[in-house]
């Protein structure tokens, strides 16, 4: 009879039973006759009580010669043990050493404390502790709701190119590359404009890629590689793009609470916090938001645009997140729709989260005047050539629209409560490192 193989998450529905359980080292505790073999295998982490007594000497002598992170293949049987972490314990019957790290080039991250940049240069190896896999598992949660969000709500995937052969902003923070015979691309900050095309094919639509930032920030809100989701909408105005955007706030911040609430409890993340975020959110004009920034001693004049210690003065005394919206024209790029009251205000709004975390989204109502795009291009000295296809959407059946985007790797930061967003991507790419 083969003994089953399982993982640790598994053993809840094996109690009693003889399995197998491979995995890696995470620690060792021993004493003369009894040695506890800490386990992990991605899924969590398990004591295993080793007796001498139980078990032939040489085995029992391997067992208590283990290294840090070697790899091994644990059989015994599983038993509940309320004091265990995850409330159950295997007692050790049998271990197969796959590979040991030997004593001369140990394992390099140890128990001890390292600094931040010795942890990055071996990220490789520091995703293997328990707060780096938390947070992965957080990010998984966050990726899956914000997908079943908008497939559960009538929302179309459709990709969006990388290489792109022009700028949904101008170039100033794009990476160009050499393409075929000497053509130039950028590598895409943004796939809205390929996904104005597809709302006007497919109603509503979202792209959900890597985006790439050529900006020279050093902020720990900052990564030239980062992930977003974009929606994109036909048939919408502002308010579709607000309601659109708190909906998808409270869904994915419900998963994550109700999925994963053991790896919060890792990070020790104060999860009251993310439980007082619920619709509706607050809301005010960025002319109200100036007069409260001012108020609070800030120096932004009007028609500059919030910086981080804005955006965390700002939502100083808020629990949950706030929508600020009709942002100058001039700091906003050459697509979004103006206001109506007003010229000088167009319709664009930001969501910033509480705690510090900063805008979370952004987007609006694009512009769906033809006459109106061309002036806007020329104003922001943007080629119009280039644009030719993005003009032929006002040109052939085109209604008012809008979307937003949302980066993973900031929603993720503030869910984990983690001070820098480094963390909540695997390989970050930041101004100055690009490896491992």
């Amino acid at each position: 009879m083969s003994i089953p193989r399982i993982t640790i998450a598994q053993a809840q529905h094996h109690v009693g039973e003889l399995v197998s359980i491979p995995g890696w080292l995470y620690n060792l505790r021993k004493s003369g006759k009894i040695a506890f073999p800490i386990l992990r295998d991605g899924s969590g982490l398990m004591q295993c009580v080793a007796v001498k007594a139980q078990l032939p000497e040489a085995l029992f002598e391997d067992i208590k010669g283990l290294t840090q992170e070697s790899s091994i293949i644990v059989t015994g049987r599983i038993r509940a043990e309320e004091r265990a972490q995850g409330g159950f314990e295997m007692d050790v019957e049998q271990l197969e050493i796959v590979q040991r790290v030997p004593e001369t080039e140990p394992y390099p991250i140890t128990p001890k404390d390292h600094g931040i940049e010795f942890l990055m240069d071996h990220r490789h190896l520091w995703l293997r502790s328990r707060r780096q896999t938390a947070i992965a598992k957080i990010r998984h949660e966050v990726i899956k709701g914000i997908r079943d969000f908008f497939d559960g709500n009538g929302f179309t995937l459709v990709d969006t190119p990388i290489f792109t052969p022009a700028a949904c902003e101008g170039t100033s923070t794009l990476f160009e590359v050499d393409y075929f015979e000497d053509e130039k691309v950028y590598l895409t900050q943004s796939g809205q404009l390929y996904n104005e095309a597809n709302a006007m094919a497919l109603g509503k639509v979202y792209c959900f890629g890597p985006t790439f930032r050529a900006e020279k920030s050093k902020t720990r809100r900052h990564l030239t590689e980062f992930w977003m989701v974009e929606p994109e909408m036909a048939y919408a105005d502002l308010e579709d793009v607000k309601k659109l955007a708190e909906g998808l706030i409270c869904f994915v911040v419900d998963r994550v609470l109700n999925n994963r609430n053991a790896e919060l409890k890792v990070l020790e993340r104060d999860i009251s916090k993310l439980e007082s975020i619920k619709a509706p959110f607050n809301r005010m004009t960025y002319d109200d938001s100036v007069k409260i920034l001012q108020e609070r001693g800030s120096e932004i004049q009007w028609g500059g645009d919030f910086g981080n210690a804005d955006e965390t003065l700002l939502t100083q005394d808020m629990d949950k997140p706030v929508l600020v919206d009709r942002f100058p024209a001039s700091f906003k790029a050459f697509y979004f729709q103006p206001a109506p009251e007003r010229e000088d205000v167009v319709l664009g709004v930001d969501v910033i989260a509480p705690e510090g975390y900063g805008e979370i989204i952004g987007g609006g109502q694009r512009i769906h005047d033809l006459e109106l795009l061309k002036k806007r291009l020329h104003d922001h000295q943007l080629p119009e050539e280039a644009f030719n296809w993005y003009l032929d959407l006002r040109r052939y059946g085109s209604v008012p629209h809008g979307g937003f985007g949302m980066g993973v790797e900031r929603f993720t930061a503030w869910m984990c409560g983690t001070e820098h967003i480094r963390e909540t991507i695997a390989y970050p790419r930041m101004l100055y490192r690009t490896r491992p």
